[in-house]
């Protein structure tokens, strides 16, 4: 995504039943700023460099693609922990809407942080989670990922 990104997360009260059936990612990101922040990621085989500007409901960002050498060059540069995850797609039923439940690996285990991003503030203001979705952490600095390493 490049522009706005405007996204709630969550703690949650349990995990689906079915989780397995979902469609999902491993991830790995790392930081080499974080205000603003500035990481690299592999979600798969896939390499991007990613820019956010500040905020926490909404904020600016930009993904430029890399290729897999210049991810682990600038890998090497990057400070703290490397943060390590599974990131599901789940689809909310009866909307558009995909909840992020991302299950991180050590040294972050057992974190678990749902996400759901939205196309305008007032869809995300408006947002009903699913029962099994816990506390809204979106203005919690501590369940940012910038924060984790």
């Amino acid at each position: 995504m490049n522009g706005m990104e405007i996204e709630r997360k969550f703690t949650i009260k349990k995990l689906p039943d079915n989780l397995s059936s979902y469609p999902s990612h491993h991830i790995e990101q790392a930081y080499l700023n974080v205000n603003p922040v500035v990481r690299v990621r592999k979600q798969d085989e896939e390499y991007y460099l990613t820019y956010k500007g500040k905020g926490l409901l909404a904020r600016e960002e930009y993904n430029l693609p890399l290729n897999k050498e210049s991810y682990y060059h600038m890998r090497k540069k990057c400070d703290g922990n490397i943060i390590s995850k599974r990131r599901y797609l789940i689809p909310i039923d009866g909307s558009s809407l995909t909840i992020e439940l991302d299950i991180f690996d050590a040294p972050h285990a057992p974190l678990i942080i749902a996400e759901v991003e939205f196309s305008s503030e007032e869809e995300a203001k408006s947002f009903l989670p699913p029962e099994w979705l816990g506390e809204d952490v979106t203005y919690d600095h501590r369940y940012h990922n910038s924060n984790l390493i």
